[in-house]
């Protein structure tokens, strides 16, 4: 490769991949194996006192799994990444990472409803407190700050609304607050949007969505920007203080710009333990070689189906960044200049039963609870995946009784709209 910067397209092919040096294969072999041999003693004391790098057990790195970390950072433009089982997986490593008993993070109400529950509910389990706001008035941030706030954490596009988030007006906030920026960026990927040009000091993402692209495989991802200083701030000891696993030594200084994606791996994934399989890292890479192909068909088959929607005398109103007279189309402009992304929602007039209906009469669409598939996805969130919510929270995370969710796949948008067109008249 040459001494210029590859592009995005070509980083999805080729970052942290090469030949394997004993076959010669080009493609990423799928390591599945538990355990790794030990060149000797000495080694086996290095690499279990983090002083070299290297495999041990596939519950904490794996050969696989290592090109899709360095893939992924290099997209996002952070200099290290950790993947794990899930997307919650990776919010539960990343927060264990930050959070002591008692203290707080503040986070958007416009998120996934299954993190508002995790926020919500399994957090509680370890007495850590969540604070909520509103993307759309960013100086709710700065209200809800305490002494005890130890994150924020927002979507760059919010499921299932397609709120477009002020990545930077919130970064200012935190920056001021001195505390890191947690952006979950599945519904963007970064061939849309890259939070760390923004502001933002950490990066989530649920790899089972459009970074695996195929409805195939489960998988999430944390980024590290190298942005956040660490060292000597009392506040997160995980990082700043001598850790007694490893005797006394002090991550943030050890490691630098990536100790963060370090301490995941050795005091969270470690410990407690959702690694991602090797098989699933497979199949993750693989979809990444073509996320800039199909993130952009994903937005024009969106564009063009929410622009029917618009006009259509059955549908109440659309919500997608990529509409002009949206709310959120300055900011899309903003942060997604080559689109807003391919999931968005609308209301069907005639409310719950209505859209109840509408989800009953697709044929094209797969009713299902995932969005990112190279398939039209369709559900109805109030009935779903909101469920647990009360309606006030419903409506706030936007799935409100009449809210039904698209997931614009790769079809012939022409075919898109004529099942739509028919489940409307139905």
């Amino acid at each position: 490769m040459s001494d210029q910067e590859p592009g995005f397209s070509t980083l999805s092919i080729h970052a942290g991949a090469r030949p394997d040096p004993t076959t010669g294969a080009r493609i990423t072999p799928i390591y599945q194996t538990t355990a790794f041999v030990f060149d000797d003693v000495d080694h086996a004391a290095s690499l279990f006192g983090l002083q070299a790098f290297g495999n041990i057990y596939t519950r904490i790195t794996n050969p696989t799994t290592a090109v899709l970390e360095e893939r992924v950072a290099a997209l996002e433009g952070g200099p290290a990444a950790l993947a794990v089982a899930s997307g919650h997986a990776a919010q539960a490593i990343a927060f264990h990472t930050l959070m002591q008993s008692g203290e707080e993070f503040i986070a958007s109400t416009k998120l996934y409803g299954g993190s508002i529950n995790q926020f919500n509910h399994a957090f509680k389990n370890f007495n850590w407190q969540v604070k909520w706001a509103d993307t759309d008035d960013p100086q709710s941030f700065q209200a809800a700050l305490s002494e005890k706030t130890k994150a924020i954490f927002v979507e760059s596009i919010a499921n299932p609304g397609g709120v477009v988030t002020d990545l930077a007006a919130i970064s200012a906030i935190a920056k001021r607050a001195n505390v890191p920026l947690i952006v979950d960026n599945t519904l963007a990927t970064p061939y849309l949007t890259r939070p760390f040009e923004h502001g933002a000091d950490i990066i989530i993402h649920s790899a089972t969505k459009y970074l695996g692209g195929h409805g195939n495989s489960m998988g999430g991802v944390i980024v590290d920007g190298g942005s956040f200083n660490w060292s000597g701030d009392k506040r997160y000891p995980m990082l700043s203080a001598p850790r007694p696993e490893y005797n006394g030594m002090v991550l943030a200084e050890t490691f630098g710009n990536f100790a963060f994606a370090i301490a995941c791996r050795v005091l969270g994934l470690r410990d407690l333990g959702p690694a991602i399989s090797p098989f699933n890292s497979f199949l993750i890479l693989t979809g990444i070689e073509t996320l800039s192909l199909r993130m952009q068909r994903h937005c024009d088959n969106a564009l063009a189906v929410a622009q029917h929607l618009e006009k259509h005398d059955r549908v109440g109103w659309v919500s997608y960044a990529g509409l002009p007279g949206n709310r959120y189309h300055a900011l899309a402009q903003q942060y997604c200049p080559k689109g807003a992304g391919g999931v968005f929602t609308f209301g069907v007039k005639g409310g719950y039963e209505a859209g109840i209906s509408l989800v009953r009469n697709l044929k094209l669409f797969s009713h299902l609870a995932n969005i990112g598939d190279t398939r039209s996805l369709v559900i109805h969130p109030a009935s779903t995946t909101h469920r647990q919510l009360t309606d006030a929270q419903k409506t706030a995370a936007g799935a409100g009784p009449d809210v039904v969710r698209l997931s614009i796949g790769i079809e012939d948008v022409a075919d898109l709209i004529a099942d739509l067109d028919e489940a409307l008249a139905a």
